[in-house]
């Protein structure tokens, strides 16, 4: 735990008691806070009192003596409409604020020197922040990895000028962080997503782009219009910022075009590594994500040999372009993070003749942008509530396609399907949904498919 000592003293309140809450609670108690914290939920409240939190609804006294709310990351700050506890706390003039604010804030108090990576970005952010730890662990750092991927910001080790702290930042938790300041702070990539939290994508991209402002060292992905937008911002601005791009070459930075990790160095241009001979980083998306981590380590200090035995040693995280089975010439693909279209087309970049599983809560736009795609796809098996927009999309493109409704049927037709065919090719799961429709998150989505995987007789280990 890391305990929040810039509050020492003071009346704090703290809605939201899921993981991230509750570890949020005891670390401003373990600082010397006089918590207050409160929820929605009966149950959560109920779990906070066994842990010995204060519980009480605020309503009933004056908000006015709080310092401060801090807010968990899922609770609407804006949209749909501010929640009642930012309504109160706006009405008394106290901030509202999140846990990777305390942590910035506690970090510049107690221990600045502690190397501080945080990454943000649409799609790539849990591979890169995974990445990242990996390499700087390889290399013998004292690295602690969580946020919005891994533990809770505040559930890590202590603060200490040696350890070097990699956290995964959400749009969520960046609307709650006004003075986040990395030591590297990276940004991937945008497009829409979670506009219904954010209003539009203005705001949205607003949220990001806090996170490169306030880095001393920005590495900011430039391939497309929103991204490019923050990068120019930031080096008018004077501050030193580092390209990545998976296009062309770019002056500063890391670029990663035809599968090779590319590092400019004066005149001469030094190649880190060919993620074609990657075991699992497959695909231009994960070239952008090796780009940005190589970027990063290199920022803070590492050596060339380091960073390429890093790189290439990682192992990959479950639910992303993850291969997990095979029969024959067919290999089974767990991509269940690909919650949106843009995340699901680079799954579907990376292969060439596909049995591709879909659907679920639909985003904003639908699968029309993956249409360059579409020839690729020998079947599509549709599941859930988009099932019956994604066939009309892909009817309308004449893609063959069955509205199969649950992955247990999803599974057993495309693995069928795909083995008939006798030539090679890819069962994915790449469903560019939210999970919510069916399962309680993509993490539940896919392990159900690994065990429907596993359990299918055609198909052995990868």
């Amino acid at each position: 735990m890391i305990p929040i000592t810039t509050y020492n003293g003071r009346r704090v309140a703290v809605f939201g008691l899921g993981g991230s809450g509750l570890a949020t609670a005891e670390a401003l108690a373990a600082g010397g806070a006089e918590v207050v914290a409160y929820d929605d939920g009966e149950a959560a409240r109920e779990a906070a009192a066994v842990r010995g939190l204060t519980v009480a609804d605020w309503r009933e006294s004056e908000f006015s003596a709080f310092a401060a709310l801090v807010l968990a990351p899922g609770v609407p700050l804006t949209h749909p409409e501010p929640h009642w506890s930012v309504k109160l706390a706006r009405e008394a003039g106290v901030e509202v604020i999140g846990d990777v604010e305390l942590f910035a804030r506690e970090r510049r108090a107690v221990s600045p020197a502690s190397p501080f990576v945080a990454i943000t970005g649409t799609n790539g952010k849990s591979t890169t922040t995974a990445l990242i730890a990996h390499i700087l662990r390889a290399a013998g750092r004292d690295v602690e990895i969580g946020g919005n991927f891994g533990p809770a910001v505040l559930g890590l080790r202590e603060l200490a000028p040696e350890r070097t702290y990699v956290v995964e930042c959400s749009s969520f938790q960046l609307d709650l962080a006004p003075t986040i300041d990395p030591t590297v702070g990276i940004h991937l990539n945008l497009s829409e997503d979670h506009l219904d939290r954010h209003g539009s994508i203005e705001a949205y991209a607003a949220a990001k782009e806090r996170l490169v402002a306030g880095a001393r060292v920005a590495v900011v992905g430039i391939d497309d219009p929103w991204s490019l937008a923050m990068a120019e911002r930031r080096e008018a601005a004077g501050g030193e910022t580092l390209r990545i791009s998976t296009m062309g070459a770019v002056k500063t930075g890391v670029w990663a075009v035809g599968g090779r990790v590319i590092e400019p160095r004066g005149l001469a241009q030094t190649v880190v590594a060919d993620m074609h001979t990657h075991p699992v980083l497959k695909g231009v998306h994960n070239a952008q994500n090796a780009a940005a981590a190589v970027a990063a380590v290199r920022a803070l200090g590492l050596g060339l040999d380091e960073v390429r035995s890093g790189l290439m040693s990682f192992p990959g995280l479950a639910h992303r372009m993850e291969p997990i089975g095979r029969a024959g010439r067919i290999v089974v693909v767990n991509d269940s993070k690909a919650t949106n279209a843009d995340a699901a087309a680079r799954a579907l970049a990376s292969f060439e003749r596909i049995w591709w599983i879909a659907g679920g809560k639909p985003k904003t736009g639908g699968i029309d942008s993956l249409a360059p795609y579409f020839p690729r796809i020998r079947k599509a098996y549709l599941i859930g509530v988009a099932a019956e927009a994604f066939a009309a999309t892909l009817a309308a493109a004449g893609v063959p396609h069955a509205i199969v409704g649950t992955m247990d049927a999803a599974v057993a037709a495309a693995v069928a399907d795909a083995v008939a065919d006798g030539g090679e090719g890819t069962v994915l799961l790449s469903p560019a949904c939210a999970s919510f429709d069916q399962y309680r998150n993509f993490e539940v989505r896919g392990e159900h498919f690994r065990s429907l995987v596993a359990a299918d007789p055609a198909v052995g280990p990868f």
